[in-house]
Order: C-alpha cells, then structure tokens, then sequence
C-alpha cells in the first residue's frame, strides 16, 4: 500500500493551478450514455474515481479515449443497462448511473455502491425520487440488488418530485432520468450546488431542456434525442480551498489560478474572519486567482456544515486542521454525515487539542504546536486534512492510505512539491 512521507515547517509558495470539479465529472461521464455519437469533455482530473467511473461506462457497451484531460465518450454501442457490479461496489459516485440508464432504457440493474467511510448514506432519496417518477423499485436484500423499471405511465404526462432531502447525487439523477422523458418533470427541494448547474448546461448544450438549475425548483422538459457535444467542466471549488488552507497553516504565498470565487462565497467570509490573509484578483465577471500571503495570526471561528450555498461538508475536515493553528476555542457543527470525524483521533494523536461532543460535534482549541506521527486516511476529504496536518507539522509525517486521497486528488503529491512541500509516495 502506498503512503506519503512528509517532513512538515515548509512554507508553501508559488501557484497552483485547480482541477476540473470531480463532483461534476462524476456525473456528466455517466450523462454521456445518452448521447449517440462521440461526445468530449475537457478539463477532467485524473483520479481514481474518474478511472473506475469509466470502467461502468464501458461494461455498458461504450468506447471510450482518456486523452490527457480529455475524455472522449462514444456511447452509440450502448446495449447493456446492468453496470459491473465489480465497480459500482468500489464507488459510491456510481448511484448516479441509474438515471441516464432509466432514461435511456426504462430500466436498470444496479448493486449497492461503495465509497468512503463517512457514515451512512442510503439510496432511499433515489428510490423514493424514481418512485415518484413511476419507476417500480425492487430490492433483493440478500444480493445488494435493485431492479428498477418503468411502468407505463413513465413516459407520460407531467410530473413532480419532491426530494426528500436536499441531495446533489438525487437531484442530478432525477435530472438524467427527466431529460429523455416526454411530458414536464418539476423537482422541488432540490439541491442548489454549482456541480449541479454544471451538469445542466452541459445537458443543455447536448439538447435538453433543463431550467432552475442552482435553485430549489428544477424544470426537466423532455426532448426526444440528444446531440454530441464538447464541453469544459468548471473547476474543483474543493480542491482550491484545500489548496488554500494548506498555503495558510504553512504561512506560506500561493496563488491559486483561475477558479470561481462565486462557488466559495461562505468559506471566502469564513477566511475573513479567522484572518485567513488573501485577496482576490479577477480576471471577468466569473472567474479569477485567489492568493493566499499569510501574515497574521489565524482566530477561532465557529463553522457548520450545510448544502450549497452553506458551509461545504467537503471542506470540513481541512478546516479543522486550519482551526488548529488558530487562537481561540472553536467548535466545528457537522451535520450532514454521521462519521465525517473519524479523522481527528489522528490530529489529537499529533498533539490537537479536540473534544468529540458527539458525532456531529467537535471543539478545538488552539493555536497548537502539531508533530509528526503516523498516521492513516479513511476518506478522500479527511485524508486530505491529514496531509494538510504533516504539512503544518515539525518533523517527518507517515500518512496511510493515500488510495482515498488518490481518488479526489489528482497528483497532490507532486503538485504539492512544486509548491515546496517535501512530500514522497512510498511503499
């Protein structure tokens, strides 16, 4: 298994230039399999869940050319809605198949997804979500099945979903299940994140008709085909706050390229006001660099994790770390996952100082001085905050299990190091 070695106390500087968004390339891939013909998305990250995303497709009957950061999608050999169960079960991204195929076919075979170790995430809000749509939802317990499959009233008339939560992955799948649906599908309480209104224009620009996307209310209008297109994903909003809290705890000066600072609105306030140094230079109405110099002593502040345009869960980890290094007594609200702090008995471990109220609840008090130890990732976001953690360190830093951080981080590693970092894989 392979680790990163990393000796901490190195002020990071330089740029750094931000992957397209996974969470948005994770659903436009599978999106492709509406699409007869040959389709190419640019700016997609080379990660791990990219790779397996790929994989599914191609069990489906698609060909499919990774070239650098282009994918190119030809999906007019599509002929199977079963997805290899091999790889469904080793991402959990992969639920999202499901509605392209519903849309495609009228049905579809599917095993209970995988993914990280963040808590519990049912696939009810799918299943209620489809239900809603007339799709009858069979599950076999004792195999990890589902056999989901049209009823005749599927492709007629409008309709409305009502989420049953604010859930980006059921929201895009609703999407992909409307799009090739005759007749006006409506969903409500939908989630409102930037990825979402990626996937959309990217639908949109194919043919489709999709509107609200970034609101609570979404109109699917059904068309009848698609078309290929080419299209350029939006960049990563979480790696670049990522990015920008390990410039911060290393006190060091990076400038972070070509992001969108709209998509980090709140964790922008929340900088501000733990004396997070940056400023923001923009290059047009949407898109600028975002530069970190810090100076000055970093300040508790109090975080809670919501849906977009809240404070991002994914983000939350990172954060953490960077509240470490703070004055202050803060408190961390977790409240979207149950198990989304298994990562912090490893910062205690490294000298934090960090109660655990519950499993939605942690206070940390700061600033303290981190060292080195070994240490072990159990999820992409949280590993991520662990390697922000052996940055900001004295001494050398073992981190564990770095397939997690592989599969959202795109060579973090060597990216790192051209910023200054001394960090290595090992096996």
């Amino acid at each position: 298994m392979a680790k990163f070695k990393i000796r901490g106390k190195k002020q990071l500087s330089g740029e750094f230039i931000v992957s397209g968004a996974k969470n948005a390339a994770l659903k436009m891939l599978p999106a492709c399999v509406m699409i007869p013909g040959k389709t190419t998305i640019h700016n997609v990250p080379k990660i791990v869940d990219i790779s397996k995303m790929i994989e599914i497709i191609k069990s489906l009957g698609a060909k499919v050319e990774y070239l650098d950061h282009s994918v190119i999608i030809d999906s007019t050999g599509v002929n199977s809605f079963t997805p290899d169960e091999n790889y469904v079960k080793k991402l959990r991204g992969s639920v999202v198949i499901m509605g392209p195929l519903l849309s495609l076919f009228g049905k579809v075979t599917f095993s209970e997804p995988g993914g990280c170790l963040i808590g519990v995430r049912p696939i009810d809000t799918h299943l209620a979500a489809f239900r809603s749509l007339d799709i009858k939802v069979k599950i076999d317990k004792d195999n990890g099945k589902y056999y989901l499959s049209a009823s005749g009233s599927y492709r007629r008339g409008d309709k409305t979903v009502v989420l049953e939560e604010m859930s980006v992955t059921a929201t895009e799948n609703v999407i992909m299940a409307s799009v090739l649906r005759p007749g006006k599908t409506r969903i409500e309480i939908a989630a409102c994140e930037p990825e979402i209104v990626d996937l959309a224009n990217f639908l949109n620009k194919a043919g489709a008709k999709i509107s609200g996307a970034g609101t609570n209310t979404i109109t699917i209008s059904g068309v009848k085909s698609l078309k290929p297109v080419e299209y350029t994903i939006m960049p990563d909003r979480i790696e670049a706050g990522t990015i920008a809290i390990a410039a911060a705890v290393t006190g060091g000066q990076v400038t972070i390229k070509n992001i969108i600072p709209s998509h980090l609105s709140l964790v922008l306030n929340k900088f501000k006001a733990t004396h997070l140094d940056y400023q923001l230079k923009m290059h047009n109405k949407f898109y600028g660099d975002l530069i970190i110099n810090q100076k000055r002593q970093l300040v508790a502040t109090n975080t809670d994790t919501r849906p977009y345009p809240g404070f991002p869960t994914d983000l939350q980890s990172q954060y953490t770390v960077l509240m470490t290094q703070a004055k202050g007594r803060s408190r961390i609200f977790e409240t979207l996952f149950s198990a989304r702090f298994d990562y912090v008995k490893w910062l205690v471990e490294m000298g934090a100082k960090i109660d655990i109220e519950s499993p939605h609840l942690i206070d940390i008090t700061g600033p303290i001085n981190l060292k080195g130890d070994e240490i072990d990732a159990s999820d992409i976001r949280g590993g991520a905050a662990l390697v922000i953690a052996a940055l900001a360190a004295k001494g050398e830093t073992i981190v564990d299990n770095i397939e997690y951080i592989d599969r959202g981080y795109e060579n973090i590693d060597l990216r790192l190091k051209k910023l200054g970092a001394e960090i290595e894989r090992i096996s």
